[in-house]
């Protein structure tokens, strides 16, 4: 028997074994024989399986691997979030990399001694999703090791002593096969499961919060990200696009933490401008006064301090996005949208998880020495809110605890003199019907309603309208109308 014999009976094998899978790799882009259904094909090619095997004179690696091992070094994944020791590719992922880096042609096979053509003159693969490139500090990272100690240390991964599904770890590192299978294309993209609802990400990603996020349970009609839907064509709702609302997995526009786009904010935008969302917050960033999302682009850490040590404002600084639940809540308690964020407490220490408003706020305007200064002169200079809001002072807003006057007839209905307040009743969107928050109004400081601190400034409703949404003008001025 020659050795066209044993080809035939291998190329037999791996179709028979492929099939029993339920699909077999014939009907997938990664048949490259002229035969193949992709646009990236052999001019004349038969053999499927030559492409990546040999039955001899293979590649010393498994399973009789018919290329060549690319060679290379690359740039790696970097993230200050990131806990694995992630090293240069091995195992599996260079086998792929020997095709998916675009460094060796196509048709370079160890059992040929001249490469295999390939039509439309396609030599090294095209440019595009599928090339990858020698740069993967822009891919999911893979050849580091996944085991309980990592699981531990980054406390949001899944303990994989539980990977008994479709992903598997190889050699005990998370490599490409993990999450693709390249002789099965049943979910798209060769994945190992589908990723509808994010169910590939969550067998080895978890957050306690998210499976009660809005991202995770809206049922908004989803239109796009603004980059190729290389993994979610057919997924059409915030819900079902899960995880990949904001991060792509290949290809990622911001490297670290493989954000959809550079500029931070639009990973947010792209949604919240209204057109997926309900409410239009891009909008609000339009007006006179806003927290200036725009001045500031990846300055926000997941690992700075609690109190912010460098003034910037970004999304991210007010909203977990794995967290984030449309729940309200009453003063002091921190709404659903403030669920999962950091803060500083009464007391000045840091909290992992705001329970009240004002815990969030205290991350930039108590002891922050970079805090905005204070936007009304005085005598005695102080802009450290949660100095000025501390329960032993002589006075001050219901922000923390209840007033200590307990005689206040101006109150408006159904205010009482045991009432407590957040921040964001006077610090708001202006306008009726704008979103909750503080993220931009027609008034300085950020303000719901016009409030005027300008010396021999006349007494008016519309001057002091803040004041007069809580206090009944009438009553403070002690007549009957003006």
């Amino acid at each position: 028997m020659d050795r066209s014999f044993f080809l035939k009976i291998y190329i037999l094998f791996g179709i028979i074994v492929s099939t029993a899978g339920a699909q077999s790799i014939i009907n997938t882009k990664h048949n490259l024989s002229v035969s193949g259904p992709g646009t990236i094909k052999a001019q004349s090619e038969q053999e499927v399986c030559i492409f990546c095997h040999t039955p001899h004179s293979s590649s010393p690696i498994k399973p009789l691997w018919n290329r060549n091992d690319p060679g290379v070094t690359y740039s790696l994944y970097s993230s200050s979030t990131a806990q694995a020791n992630t090293g240069q590719p091995q195992n599996s992922s260079l086998l792929c990399l020997s095709c998916h880096d675009g460094t060796i042609a196509l048709g370079n096979v160890i059992s040929r001694s001249n490469d295999i053509l390939m039509s439309s003159g396609v030599t090294t693969m095209p440019a595009g999703r599928s090339n990858l490139s020698t740069d993967l500090s822009d891919d999911h990272p893979i050849s580091f090791i996944y085991n309980s100690s990592l699981a531990n240390q980054d406390g949001h991964l899944v303990d994989p002593a539980v990977l008994t599904g479709p992903v598997q770890l190889e050699n005990n590192m998370m490599e490409c096969s993990s999450c693709h299978d390249a002789h099965k294309d049943i979910y798209n993209n060769f994945l190992t499961a589908s990723n509808s609802f994010s169910d590939l990400c969550l067998y080895c990603h978890e957050d306690p919060n998210w499976n009660n996020s809005r991202h995770k349970t809206s049922n908004k009609s989803w239109n796009g990200n603004g980059t190729d839907p290389w993994y979610h064509t057919d997924f059409t709702t915030v819900s079902e696009n899960g995880c990949e609302n904001c991060h792509a997995p290949h290809k990622a526009e911001r490297h670290n933490r493989l954000m959809n786009f550079t500029t931070e904010e639009m990973n947010c935008l792209v949604c919240h401008n209204g057109n997926v969302a309900s409410k239009n917050i891009q909008a609000q960033f339009n007006k006179a006064y806003t927290h200036a999302i725009a001045t500031y682009n990846n300055v926000h850490d997941p690992t700075e301090p609690a109190v912010i040590q460098t003034k910037h404002v970004e999304c991210e600084d007010c909203h977990n996005p794995h967290a984030v639940a449309g729940s309200g809540a009453t003063p002091p308690n921190a709404s659903g949208s403030l669920r999962g964020v950091r803060g500083v407490n009464s007391n000045g220490s840091a909290v992992s998880e705001v329970s009240y408003e004002y815990e969030w706020g205290y991350r930039c305007h108590a002891d922050s020495p970079d805090k905005p200064g204070s936007p009304t002169l005085r005598q005695i200079e102080q802009n450290n809110v949660r100095l000025e809001y501390e329960l032993g002072n002589p006075s001050f807003h219901p922000v923390e605890g209840a007033g200590k006057n307990n005689n206040v007839p101006s109150l408006v209905s159904p205010y009482t003199v045991t009432s407590k307040i957040y921040c964001t009743d006077c610090h708001a969107s202006d306008g009726n019907g704008a979103p909750n928050g503080p993220h931009g109004s027609a008034y300085p400081h950020i303000l719901k309603f016009n409030y005027i601190t300008a010396d021999n400034t006349p007494e008016s409703s519309q001057a002091y309208a803040l004041c007069y949404s809580c206090h009944q003008r009438n009553s403070i001025l002690g007549v009957n109308s003006f």
